[in-house]
């Protein structure tokens, strides 16, 4: 099937496949932070913005500005937990599925 450039794919429930991915990356890297046994200085930060990820993707159109700045934020918090690589580049694939932030 071909598609228009911009056009998505919309699941059965109605919901842009790209937002479903953002959500279950979002909650997966949650999952990963809270269980995590380590303390270390920024987790409170990288729980904040995973926060606002997960209430911009509850909201049904995420920023991709914005997106893109929680993404960073989140990185610099968590990026020297390897444990939590996986998730984190999980979550990072799932924003690429949005686009470039347009200039």
């Amino acid at each position: 099937m071909l598609r228009s450039v911009g056009q998505t794919r919309v699941t059965g429930s109605g919901e842009d496949p790209r937002t479903t991915e953002l959500r279950a990356a979002v909650a997966r890297l949650r999952r990963e932070l809270a269980g995590h046994p380590a303390e270390f200085s920024d987790r409170d930060i990288a729980e904040d913005e995973l926060a606002v990820l997960a209430a911009m993707v509850a909201a049904g159109d995420p920023e991709i500005p914005r997106m893109r700045r929680s993404l960073l934020l989140i990185a610099g918090a968590i990026g020297s937990v390897s444990a939590l690589a996986p998730a984190l580049m999980q979550v990072r694939g799932a924003m690429d599925l949005f686009g470039e932030v347009p200039r």
